[in-house]
């Protein structure tokens, strides 16, 4: 029982540390992860080194399967980009096996010791995520110490060694066992730590560990599979290839590249089961990789084949880039939500043309538009804010607390503007109804404001993803233009109606449409305002 404890002690550390540690990269990476992912072109080898390298930096093959899976999900990648991102993420994983192959458990103190100094004494961010990332690695040495000293006493149990030797004879069990470790762990570096543990006490050997180290590959993909429930179909397809990758590549090695392996291993270290179990982690994943590249579009056939198409899936009202499994990465999440807060501001800019046309040509059609429109954005803004809620409650680095700020507030905007223009499309339903019109000379006022208003809005929405202090200024320098044309459109109201040219129900229409429009001029320099300040 003691030896359980120790052991269940000893992986709750090593996870930490690895959570920690991971979580003090990606800070560190902060927006060049994002950068690292941009990258994706069609390139499939591109997409290997891409997944290779944000797998190093988060520590989990399954954090990046899951975080492409929600990428699929919406629609940023398709399935060609991310089989090499599943395949890279492979071997971006063996680089924590690799580190704890190695002794260097003595320095886990030191580590320890300056983390600690660094995050209690200095209040700079970078230097907080430094001190994460050491603190990190001390923890997770000192959990793989725990496991190796709470494996040690096991050497005694001559059951327990005849049980894990068996696996040598029983492949098939063995890479059962690893499938099952790792399926309850959620983790196949923490189950390769555990495996490293037993071998670096001598307790099994590397024909044993090999099946249960295939099963580990098998195992990781638990959580991808898990993550695709209730996503879109080609999300389910990403995380069936990721499963389909390693059952491949399992088998193969199981069957035909064992020995060839062992082989290998064993003549680099020969006297070092742990680095032999490390080396052949590295190389399987390597050499899967190699073997099936060539083969990536048949992967991607099969698993549309395991999951067909269905035509029932297009909503435009449910949101397109946001994804829960991305607030594990929030410089991702952000960049995301980014995406569909612009995607939510194009319905805008649908809707307010579709309400002046409404206005102007008397279109019921466009005033159905308008209100059909106005409902998507409204579901819109409480999905993208409950969606920056969650977000904001992440351990979100300095950087991008304000610009989570932000966008709620131009979220809120955009829906003031979806507001504005149902209620221009309400005045044009009163129009139509009452049979009324504008002046000639009030119809090319209206029209002029009208162009200057959806200028400002079209500058806004370039402003929500990228800085530009000149187009900002333009905006702002713009606003001033639309309230002194608002003025002028007052005073020139009033002496129509003082000359009869206008009737006072017509009237009342133009003040409220005009008032209408410049609120929405108000609301474009909001976020001009806050791109420059």
């Amino acid at each position: 029982m003691s030896i359980a404890i120790s052991i269940l002690g000893g992986l709750g550390l090593f996870l930490y540390g690895m959570n920690l540690m991971a979580q003090g990269l990606q800070n560190s990476a902060g927006n060049k992860l994002k950068r690292i992912i941009e990258l994706l072109t069609s390139n499939v080898i591109m997409g290997v080194l891409v997944g290779a390298v944000v797998t190093a930096i988060i520590q989990s093959s399954s954090a990046t399967t899951v975080m492409v899976v929600g990428f699929v999900n919406a629609g940023i990648m398709n399935l060609n980009q991310a089989i090499g991102v599943i395949m890279g993420a492979n071997i971006g994983t063996t680089v924590t096996a690799q580190l704890v192959s190695f002794n260097l458990e003595g320095l886990a103190p030191v580590s320890l010791g300056i983390g600690i100094i660094l995050y209690l004494f200095s209040s700079k961010t970078t230097v907080k995520n430094i001190a994460e990332i050491l603190l990190g690695f001390g923890i997770l040495f000192t959990g793989m110490e725990f496991m190796k000293d709470a494996v040690k006493p096991l050497a005694e149990y001559k059951g327990f060694t005849d049980a894990l030797i068996s696996f040598g004879h029983r492949p098939i069990l063995g890479l059962l066992l690893g499938f099952a470790i790792t399926g309850i762990v959620q983790s196949s570096s923490a189950s390769m730590g555990m495996l490293i543990a037993l071998a670096a006490q001598g307790l099994i050997p590397l024909t044993s560990a090999l099946p249960i180290l295939y099963g580990d590959n098998i195992g990781t993909c638990v959580t991808s599979l898990i993550s695709s429930i209730g996503a879109s179909r080609n999300a389910k397809r990403a995380a069936i290839m990721h499963l389909l990758f390693n059952i491949i590549g399992s088998i193969l090695f199981l069957l035909v590249l064992n020995r060839p392996i062992s082989y290998i291993v064993t003549k680099i270290d020969p006297n070092d089961a742990a680095r032999q179990i490390a080396n052949a982690h590295t190389l399987f994943n390597l050499i899967n990789v190699i073997l099936l590249l060539p083969f990536s579009k048949f992967i991607v056939k099969l698993a549309m084949k395991i999951v067909p198409d269905n035509n029932d899936e297009n909503d435009e009202k449910a949101t397109k880039y946001l994804d829960e499994r991305m607030l594990e990465t929030p410089s991702i999440a952000l960049g995301n939500t980014v995406k569909e807060t612009l995607r939510m501001g194009r319905f805008a800019k649908s809707c307010l043309n579709s309400s002046m046309d409404a206005f102007i040509n008397k279109s019921d059609k466009s005033v159905r538009e308008t209100l059909d429109t106005e409902e998507t954005i409204n579901i819109l803004q409480k999905s993208i804010l409950n969606y920056l809620l969650n977000l904001s409650k992440t351990s979100l680095p300095d950087n991008l607390v304000e610009s989570v700020d932000n966008l709620f507030n131009t979220v809120n905007d955009i829906e003031r503007v979806g507001d504005h223009s149902e209620n221009i499309a309400e005045l044009a339903t009163k129009a139509i109804n009452e049979n009324l019109d504008l002046s000639n000379e009030g119809l090319e006022e209206v029209k002029e404001m009208f162009n200057m208003v959806i200028a400002n809005y079209e500058g806004a929405l370039k402003l929500i993803d990228k800085k530009d202090e000149r187009l900002a200024e333009e905006i702002l320098a713009r606003e001033e233009e639309v309230n002194k044309i608002e003025k002028s459109i007052r005073i020139n109201h009033i002496y129509r109606l003082n000359n009869e040219k206008c009737s006072i129900d017509s009237g009342i229409l133009y003040i409220d449409l005009i008032t209408n429009l410049e609120r929405i001029s108000d609301h474009s320099a909001n976020i001009a305002k806050r791109a420059l300040y």
